[in-house]
């Protein structure tokens, strides 16, 4: 026997080790963030500080006519980009009062020009963040009759849909509530008969 020379043993050889799957939970080479930290960076990221307040007056009108058998009111809404059915009201431009403007804004939206705006309903005041800007908008609503039932209203580009839906259905549409309470107020001044 060599001194010099180690003793080589042989091993049994073991069974071969099963491949380890890694948990969902580590991150891989391939890794791509989740859905929900996407959501909560995208959300929960810090926003500029209010740089500015601005106020926006705008107005517009519930729009409406009787139904054939005269037992009832349709209104007419327009539904925006986001789906969402509104009533037509727009921007207060320079020199116009806020009657003006909602009898324009009906036109621009809904191309109805035969109409008469009975009475102020109320104004419905709501704020929004545009970036490094605070909006005040304050809405002036009106109750506007539709005088021309051969009129028929045409949408704008922007506009997912218009549509004369019945009361009911009028109020189960819309989106805000401000405007819906401004509906049943102006459906009991129609039936007090004082305008």
């Amino acid at each position: 026997m060599n001194p010099t020379k180690p003793i080589r043993r042989s091993r049994p050889k073991a069974s071969p080790r099963p491949q380890r799957k890694i948990p969902e939970a580590i991150p891989t080479k391939n890794y791509k963030e989740s859905p929900i930290a996407r959501f909560k960076t995208k959300v929960l990221r810090k926003k500029p500080a209010i740089r500015e307040i601005v106020r926006e007056p705008t107005a517009g009108g519930i729009i409406f006519r009787s139904t054939l058998d005269q037992k009832d009111i349709e209104i007419l809404l327009i539904q925006d980009t986001k789906k969402r059915w509104t009533i037509p009201k727009g921007h207060i431009e320079t020199g116009e009062t806020p009657k003006q403007t909602a009898i324009r804004e009906i036109g621009e939206e809904t191309g109805l020009h035969h109409v008469d705006l009975l009475t102020w309903l109320g104004k419905i005041q709501f704020k929004y963040r545009r970036i490094d800007q605070l909006v005040l908008m304050t809405t002036q609503v009106y109750l506007v009759r539709a005088l021309d039932d051969k009129e028929t209203p045409t949408k704008e580009k922007w506009m997912s849909g218009i549509k004369w839906f019945s009361f009911a259905e009028a109020l189960e549409m819309i989106e805000y509530e401000d405007i819906a309470k401004l509906m049943l107020t102006a459906k009991t001044k129609l039936r007090s008969g004082k305008i």
